[in-house]
């Protein structure tokens, strides 16, 4: 499994590296600390903006919380939608084979 990870200090504490080190199923890829636009994630929030959450005034959290899980379904049904996230911000995934 890869992990896209801002550099939020939180994401980076002495922990959390600790915990991330002892796991051989994860691979971490860190990004600067404020860079949105390296930040797949950012495109997913765009979409989801522009379509459900577009205009939406719901009277309940639970509403928007919906309509935000409508939208990443949407984009989870699409082959090609997910990684023209990732090929937007010209970053690449690296798989690197399990160490024994």
């Amino acid at each position: 499994m890869v992990l896209v990870w801002d550099g939020l200090s939180a994401h980076w504490s002495r922990d959390m590296r600790a915990w991330a080190a002892e796991q051989d199923w994860l691979t971490l890829e860190r990004l600067p600390a404020y860079a949105p636009e390296l930040n797949p994630v950012e495109l997913l929030w765009s979409a989801i903006k522009t379509c459900e959450l577009a205009n939406l005034a719901g009277d309940h959290l639970a509403d928007v919380a919906d309509a935000a899980e409508r939208g990443i379904q949407r984009v989870c049904s699409s082959e090609q939608l997910p990684w023209s996230f990732l090929t937007h911000t010209g970053l690449t995934i690296h798989l690197q084979p399990p160490q024994n």
